[in-house]
């Protein structure tokens, strides 16, 4: 089984950009754990990050015929990106939207996901722990889907 894992933009500033609100672990420090937690569940995974809308769609892309699922953090782009959202909705996998914080609590502008109608389900605010449930969740939907 592969999943596939995209950090949104900033992500790459984990540790330094807002540690109360993000925590102080570093990306790299987060791709160890999911990284870890992957090879505990015996499934490859591949980690991108990127910064930019359309390359963020290109890489959602790509999962066709090269991974089973999807776990996504698009960052400030969940709230309006309509690429992303399309993507997603075009690749028909499963795909669960991830987030660091609670973005429910936080600004208004940030309750509303433009991805989450088209993703299986969303888990926020659990810190590194929203990706490592994300892809525990991801795993069972693709081995749900198989039997």
């Amino acid at each position: 089984m592969r999943i596939r894992v995209i950090h949104g933009p900033n992500l790459n500033l984990l540790g330094l950009r807002e540690p109360g609100l993000y925590g102080t672990d570093t990306l790299e420090d987060l791709n160890r754990k999911i990284e870890e937690l992957a090879h505990t569940l015996g499934i490859e995974v591949e980690v991108f990050q990127s910064n930019s809308e359309g390359e963020i769609v290109d890489l959602i892309q790509q999962c066709v015929g090269h991974a089973d699922a999807l776990v996504i953090n698009p960052a400030a782009y969940t709230h309006y990106s309509i690429a992303i959202r399309d993507a997603v909705a075009a690749i028909r996998l499963p795909v669960v939207e991830v987030h660091l914080s609670n973005i429910h609590a936080r600004e208004e502008f940030r309750h509303r996901s433009v991805v989450a109608p088209v993703a299986c389900g969303q888990i926020a605010g659990f810190g590194s722990n929203s990706y490592l449930l994300g892809l525990q969740a991801a795993k069972q939907i693709v081995e749900e889907a198989r039997s």
